[in-house]
């Protein structure tokens, strides 16, 4: 069983680092804004990172897959993102933003499974759902106080402030790691998959499933599907919004950018645990529904409303949508994966479909903005959101195991070396 101590770690782990990436998105959206930046420009400048993290998705899982230590990894995402907030803080201009989201998007993709996999080996896939709540929940708290903090510092400072104190954020986030233990820990084995869809789920000591292998899983492919729609519909709203808020608001306008980002914080920090307890018990479906179902509405909603103060209660859509996402990527990746040695490479394969859509999504829509007007470009994202809810609705398999099929005996998920025989 993991030490309490490691598990109270996590959290803060979890926290600290949704301090560090809260400086990113909308901030940098507002910041690029502020220098003259057009939408077009904006949108090419985010999808940079973005398409840094795409190409950088199933390589990165496979080397966390394949790292003994979980923890160095998540060092190096830590320092890398630093640094790409150093570069931002240092000058707006093209070579700076560009090599910051480059290294940003790099950096989180090594991150993301990093920390998935910590939180696996400590819990297990039996504990994963409410321990990928709690992360949820953690991160949640943390990026609200880190924004309105953030937002103070714009408002009162100046907008390049915001990513010296993104920097300094990362240093009790390498505090809270070092005091997650290390040694391996002791799980229940994975149950077997419900249904013929999938594979049979490996036993303990069984090799590694192949790449190719993992490709043949339709429950993997059509949820990939699903999350590069999401994130079509996703990705652009909030930085479009911002941009335009930016432009077009006088006094407050930090404040407001901040609000936008603590009001879903909010809500997924009250609705993530709720998540991982509800698809432990009714399954994944049904939850995923939910949380897509959210896109289109807040899509349209944005494309009505002119008042920019009536943009902070429509970002409670958002926290709905985040915590079924935030808490269902990584627990539909152990569903498929996580008994096969092969679950950063799954998360891997969902991070690059991830990348696809924001790609798309901040570069479509940047342009649809400037050529269209901003109405249509939100309207454009409600139907790709109306595409992902019909997508789960009418295709997307049922991947929760079969409480009823458990199978007993322990299985070993290691973060360090193992003892040789």
């Amino acid at each position: 069983m993991a030490l309490p101590r490691s598990l109270r770690a996590l959290d803060w782990l979890n926290f600290f680092v949704a301090d560090v990436q809260t400086g990113f998105g909308p901030f940098v959206a507002s910041y690029l804004a502020s220098h003259k930046w057009t939408q077009g420009e904006i949108g090419l400048a985010l999808s940079v990172g973005t398409i840094t993290a795409m190409v950088s998705q199933l390589p990165g899982g496979a080397v966390v897959d394949a790292i003994r230590s979980k923890h160095l990894a998540a060092v190096a995402a830590l320092v890398a993102i630093t640094i790409s907030a150093l570069m931002l803080a240092a000058s707006p201009t093209l070579m700076s933003v560009l090599g910051a989201e480059v290294l940003h998007g790099f950096a989180s993709c090594m991150l993301t499974p990093a920390i998935a996999a910590i939180s696996l080996a400590l819990v297990g896939r039996q504990g994963m759902g409410d321990r990928l709540g709690r992360n949820a929940r953690w991160a949640s708290i943390g990026g609200a106080l880190a924004a309105a903090a953030m937002g103070a510092c714009a408002e009162y400072f100046s907008v390049r402030s915001v990513f010296w104190l993104t920097a300094a954020l990362a240093l009790p986030a390498l505090v809270a790691l070092w005091l997650i233990e290390r040694s391996p820990a002791v799980v229940p084995a994975p149950l077997p998959p419900v249904g013929r869809t999938g594979p049979p789920a490996a036993r303990a000591g069984a090799p590694r499933e192949s790449l190719r292998e993992l490709l043949r899983d339709r429950r993997m492919l059509i949820f990939a599907a699903c999350v590069v729609l999401f994130h079509l519909a996703n990705a652009a709203m909030l930085n479009l919004a911002a941009g335009e808020v930016t432009v077009n608001m006088g006094n407050n306008v930090q404040l407001v950018i901040a609000a936008c980002i603590i009001v879903p914080q909010a809500v997924v920090a009250m609705f993530s645990p709720w998540v991982g307890r509800t698809a432990q018990r009714l399954g994944r479906r049904p939850v995923l529904l939910i949380g897509f179902a959210a896109l289109p509405l807040r899509a349209l909603l944005f494309a009505g409303v002119r008042d920019p103060y009536l943009l902070v209660p429509i970002q409670l859509l958002d926290g709905i949508s985040a915590a079924v996402f935030g808490v269902m990527m990584p627990l539909i990746a152990a569903d498929v994966a996580g008994g096969k040695g092969r679950y950063n490479l799954c998360l891997g394969f969902f991070g690059l479909a991830a990348g696809i859509g924001a790609t798309l999504s901040t570069t479509l829509a940047g342009f649809a903005a400037d050529h269209f007007g901003l109405a249509t470009s939100f309207c454009g994202l409600a139907v790709a959101g109306g595409l992902a809810v019909a997508l789960v609705w009418l295709a997307m398999p049922e991947t929760r195991d079969d409480p009823e099929q458990a199978v007993d005996g322990p299985q070993r998920i290691d973060d360090e070396p193992r003892p040789t025989a």
